[in-house]
């Protein structure tokens, strides 16, 4: 089994990378604001999360929310409304401090004290690969002990150090941890 895969979807198969799984999972449990930024109570719910406080701020403007005070005030009264760029900062902003936020908090819920959390790996989706080539792979459960890098490396928006965490503990299935790399979903909670 090579360690990564190289051409993936070839023959049909579908899914996503197994640390993209866990990010959309990890982002789920970060409980984010339902309403869509475009949305005025959307927008204004994610302002006051930005300027509740200064450490809100400062993560808000360290995040690349970088608009002056003025422009903040005016877009909370509702005087202005933000361009569809501003928007996009207003949202990535937002999301950064929201995972910075609960990152050490769902870090100690997945680590559980050293317990861990159990995993469900769905695997990957070959309804369109022809009957010879198709593989079997099973439904998989793991235990995940250590999480602390793959929720920091997902609270720093790093895509490349989740993936290498995340492979990282996959590697305890044993040598059919290439199978997993690729996945439908990955289940967990918190």
């Amino acid at each position: 089994m090579p360690e990564r895969t190289i051409e993936f979807g070839k023959y049909g198969a579908g899914g996503i990378k197994g640390h993209q799984a866990v990010a959309r999972r990890l982002d789920a449990l970060a409980g984010y604001i339902a309403t869509p930024v475009t949305a005025r109570r959307g927008l204004l719910a994610r302002l006051h999360y930005l300027t509740r406080t200064d450490h809100a701020r400062t993560a808000a403007r360290a995040a690349g929310l970088a608009v002056t005070d003025r422009t903040l005030r005016a877009w909370l009264a509702g005087t202005r409304s933000p361009s569809r760029k501003n928007l996009e900062l207003v949202e990535r902003a937002y999301r950064a401090v929201r995972r910075e936020n609960v990152a050490r908090y769902l870090t100690a819920r997945l680590n559980r004290e050293g317990l861990g959390t159990r995993v469900e790996i769905h695997p990957l989706n070959q309804s369109r690969v022809d009957r010879p080539r198709q593989r079997v792979v099973e439904f998989r459960t793991l235990n995940v002990r250590r999480w602390d890098r793959i929720v920091a490396a997902w609270a720093a928006d790093d895509d490349r150090a989740l993936d290498d965490a995340w492979i990282d503990q996959v590697i305890d299935l044993g040598s059919q941890w290439g199978q997993y790399e690729y996945v439908t979903n990955v289940g967990f909670a918190a």
